[in-house]
């Protein structure tokens, strides 16, 4: 990955060479052409086009800060001046702070809090909670710098979604399904859901479950198509799903086909049954 004009400025390709064995990505920006680009190579490209003055910023950052879940076919975002973006490059002119860039390598990008602050802005609700969620997975970030960061600028655009979205940041989400589902069960009022619960037996470590309510003993579980296809794992969720039984656990599996309705029809069941359990127990406590 080159800037055109730079390599036959220092004679490292003649023209010839340019146009035969190498194509243009961006305006000036050129790679072999054989090459299949990765993200990370159309970051950097774009980078390279605003002759190394941009700063990678929104999903692209998020993407060079490990977020997983991201398509390596997303428009590259950037913080410049440049009004005259060519396809597949997203240029804003926003306002940043020496304080609000990292590098990874040669690369400014924004730093997970900045990140965070744009995502949460420019997406709707159930879609920034899903980003900021694999962005937390792949890197802590502090929430409060979110929040100072909409106090340093108050006249931002976006950020009463901001505010409706930081909330909901988890960072226990594995995948954006594991976000859906949280955000269906705490949005109907199922709310001190707890992420990534670790279970034991006598034995050690059982596995962890996606979601749930420890103290009532129930997990619900989210079960994606790598459930299906990696046999390995499913065989390892079946025998999870077998020695929380044998421990008293209620599992609820969800999967995308699942009716919404009954999805929270069992959990409804569920939590009833455990709070009838429970006010039994005491019951029987007391009459004894």
């Amino acid at each position: 990955m080159f800037i055109g004009t730079e390599a036959l400025a220092s004679g490292a390709v003649t023209r010839h060479e340019l146009a035969r064995w190498h194509r243009r990505i961006y305006p000036d920006v050129y790679c072999a052409k054989r090459t299949e680009l990765s993200l990370k190579d159309r970051i950097y490209g774009a980078w390279l086009w605003s002759g190394r003055r941009a700063v990678v910023a929104g999903l692209s950052a998020a993407a060079m800060q490990g977020a997983p879940w991201i398509d390596d076919d997303i428009p590259i975002e950037l913080i410049w001046n440049n009004s005259h973006a060519p396809e597949g490059l997203v240029v804003r002119n926003d306002t940043l702070a020496a304080d609000e860039v990292e590098r990874f390598g040669r690369l400014p990008v924004t730093t997970c809090a900045r990140t965070a602050f744009d995502l949460g802005r420019r997406l709707q609700r159930d879609a920034a909670v899903a980003r900021l969620d694999a962005l937390m997975w792949a890197r802590r970030f502090a929430v409060g710098d979110v929040h100072a960061l909409a106090a340093r600028y108050p006249r931002a655009r976006g950020l009463k979604a901001l505010r409706m979205a930081m909330p909901l940041v988890d960072g226990g989400a594995a995948s954006p399904r594991e976000t859906w589902l949280r955000l269906l069960l705490t949005d109907n009022g199922y709310d001190n859901l707890i992420t990534q619960i670790p279970i034991f037996d006598r034995h050690g470590l059982i596995g962890v479950a996606d979601m749930g309510w420890p103290e009532l003993k129930i997990a619900v579980e989210y079960d994606g198509d790598y459930h299906r296809t990696d046999r390995r794992r499913y065989v390892m969720d079946q025998r999870k799903l077998r020695r929380l039984e044998a421990l008293g656990w209620i599992v609820i599996r969800v999967i995308a086909e699942d009716d919404v309705a009954d999805v929270l029809a069992r959990v409804d069941r569920a939590r009833k049954l455990r709070h009838t359990e429970l006010t039994q127990g005491v019951s029987r406590t007391f009459a004894a």
